[in-house]
């Protein structure tokens, strides 16, 4: 018999972090002693004025050795892929009410209410649902979602590895988010047995965190790979909607089943030092704000029961207005680092403006985020959603059209939704080396996180790639209508 070589147990890099952190601690705090000291010494000795001053260079020295040190590895983002939808799965409006009327759940007002929603929504007729909720009623049930979810999870897996020229053996960590299916083993544990990956891979499942989940695994995979040298990442964004569907008659809850449709990205990240000769683009800051600690706020976006006993996810009418609150503290953070010396000072001068000279009758002034950053990916929630956070940070139609064309192509799909619009901006040519750009998740909680992207490449050739590559020659769309963009 023939025995597979066991594995030495690997260091604990979170360990090591630490004991070097304290290791270091602890000698700035001897080399600082050690100069004031010397400092006091010469002072006592009345020494020349050369002797300080080499005293002021060696502790210049040290500064500057400890800011090298203390620097964290760059982490870049290598490439990524997104899921085109089959053909199959193609859900067209009046296939979709057709087919809901007959599923003899939903009453003539609820049917009336769904087609406005879907004429307004700003999706065009392309959009997809998986082959469960194609069935007449609806299948709904865990095995059908495990399928649904090898349908969206492996192909761009295969996808991501083939391109990038890396094996499911080359990854350190894996983080999975879905918001509303959770089975026992993880999406994590699927993946993980699927590709044959290390024992010792960092596995994390990430659940209930809405469509701002994407840019959050981006944060929480940057954060990792501070802490694990020489590692690869994968994050795997994706939706299962076979056990989302909605089917009672409350409107608020309608909305979902019109909006969300299906979707998934995978996107490989690492530190290693060789990945910059391929990455697409580094990593430059991820932001994470939240107002879950206010109860209006909390409420505005909730998974519950109707007054029938039959679940679905609330959206309240304030919903636009809790965005709104929970951008503003997010930009702010995020405006305060990037933005030029000038635009700080025009928002500070409008503000205490308004605060002490009461002038109600003017807003405060809104920095223009274009100045540092080229490109924009906001939030697909729906059309009203992407126009209002588009006009509170005064983009135009060109910096708004990644998240309406994706809308319109793809339709809502949760927090995969901000790789398609990079993957469109890649497919127009558009992101040339150098330039920056802002990715923005809002879902429920509700949460706001940023991430912020600069490209370190020429990214060419990309329109005959990935979920764009049949009719990225037939956008933008621009149609003076309500129902499309």
């Amino acid at each position: 018999m023939i025995m597979e070589p066991i594995s030495k147990p690997s260091h604990d890099p979170l360990l090591s972090e630490l004991l070097f952190s304290k290791l270091s601690h602890f000698l700035w705090s001897c080399i600082l002693l050690l100069v004031a000291s010397s400092e006091l010494f010469l002072l006592f000795q009345n020494s020349e004025p050369m002797f300080h001053f080499l005293l002021l260079c060696f502790l210049l020295l040290c500064l500057l050795l400890k800011h090298i040190l203390s620097r964290s590895s760059p982490v870049y983002l290598v490439d990524f892929s997104c899921l085109k939808p089959p053909g199959s799965c193609r859900v067209p409006f009046a296939a979709f009410l057709e087919n809901a009327s007959m599923f003899e759940v939903f009453d003539d007002e609820s049917l009336a209410f769904m087609a406005k929603v879907l004429q307004t929504s700003g999706q065009s007729e392309e959009t997809s649902l998986p082959p469960s909720l194609h069935y007449i009623p609806p299948k709904t049930d865990q095995n059908e979602a495990l399928t649904e979810v090898h349908m969206v999870l492996f192909p761009i897996l295969d996808d991501l590895f083939a391109k990038t020229n890396v094996s499911p053996l080359d990854i350190d960590i894996l983080i999975v988010n879905c918001s509303g299916f959770c089975p026992s083993p993880s999406l994590a544990s699927i993946v993980i047995n699927k590709y044959s990956m290390r024992t010792d891979i960092k596995s994390f499942n990430i659940s209930g965190m809405g469509c701002s989940a994407s840019a959050l695994c981006i944060d929480m995979a940057q954060n990792l790979l501070r802490v694990n040298k020489n590692s690869n990442a994968i994050v795997l964004s994706t939706e299962i909607l076979s056990t989302g569907w909605y089917s009672g008659n409350e409107k608020s809850k309608l909305v979902i089943n019109c909006l969300f449709r299906m979707g998934s990205a995978a996107i490989l990240l690492s530190n290693k030092k060789e990945a910059k000769k391929h990455a697409k683009y580094r990593v430059l800051r991820t932001l994470r704000t939240q107002r879950a600690f206010e109860d209006k706020a909390y409420v505005s976006a909730i998974r519950e029961e109707d007054s029938e006993g039959k679940l679905g996810v609330t959206l309240k009418r304030d919903l636009l207005q809790v965005a709104g609150e929970t951008l503003r503290s997010n930009i702010t953070i995020l405006g305060s680092e990037i933005l030029p010396l000038f635009e700080k000072f025009r928002y500070f001068a409008s503000l205490m403006k308004k605060r002490f000279l009461l002038t109600k009758s003017e807003g405060i002034y809104v920095p223009n985020f274009k100045t540092v950053i080229q490109h924009f990916c906001m939030p697909c929630s729906g059309r009203s959603v992407i126009m209002e956070v588009g006009k509170g940070l005064k983009l135009g139609e060109r910096e708004m059209e990644p998240a309406l064309m994706t809308l319109h192509r793809f339709g809502n799909q949760s927090s995969s939704s901000l790789w398609y619009e990079l993957a469109y901006l890649e497919a127009k040519e558009r992101v040339h080396k150098g330039d920056r750009i802002w990715q923005l998740g809002m879902g429920s909680g509700p949460k706001c996180n940023s991430v912020l992207l600069q490209c370190v490449r020429p990214i060419i050739a990309e329109s005959n790639k990935g979920p764009w590559a049949d009719c990225i020659h037939r956008y933008p769309l621009w149609v003076n209508d309500s129902s499309t963009p």
